[in-house]
């Protein structure tokens, strides 16, 4: 199980702090020197495509993957509508078959183990516990 604790360091900042020690700033959108909460998911998102395609791609075009996701919603909402990964690929060196079949199985591969857009997907429980 990973837990992420948050606490406050600031006026609508928080510091979330995994186990290992890493650490991200997080507060409202808009914020100077902050990832906002819903720019956080988009950063988990976009980066579990690109580490599960990471060495697939590589190995075939000698580049990494670029990932960039974008929330989808009408302005001022706050619940998604959706999440749009693109995926950028250089395929320049492969003929038609070789791109197809690198396609092919980068989609494979996020469909299958990517946790973060496998879970948005089928949308997932939150429980909340407020405690003394």
């Amino acid at each position: 199980m990973t837990t992420i604790r948050t606490k406050r360091t600031g006026e609508h900042v928080f510091t979330a702090v995994n186990d290992r020690g890493a650490s991200v700033e997080v507060g409202r959108a808009g914020q100077d020197g902050v990832f906002s909460p819903v720019e956080l998911l988009l950063a988990a998102a976009a980066a579990c495509v690109g580490i599960t395609a990471e060495e697939l791609v590589l190995r075939r075009t000698g580049t990494a993957p670029l990932v960039d996701a974008t929330d989808v919603r009408p302005p001022g909402a706050h619940e998604l509508d959706g999440v749009r990964i693109d995926v950028g690929i250089d395929m320049s060196a492969l003929d038609d078959t070789a791109r197809q079949e690198l396609l092919d199985v980068v989609d494979r591969a996020v469909t299958a183990l990517c946790t973060v857009t496998r879970t948005l997907k089928r949308s997932t429980a939150i429980d909340m516990v407020v405690a003394p």
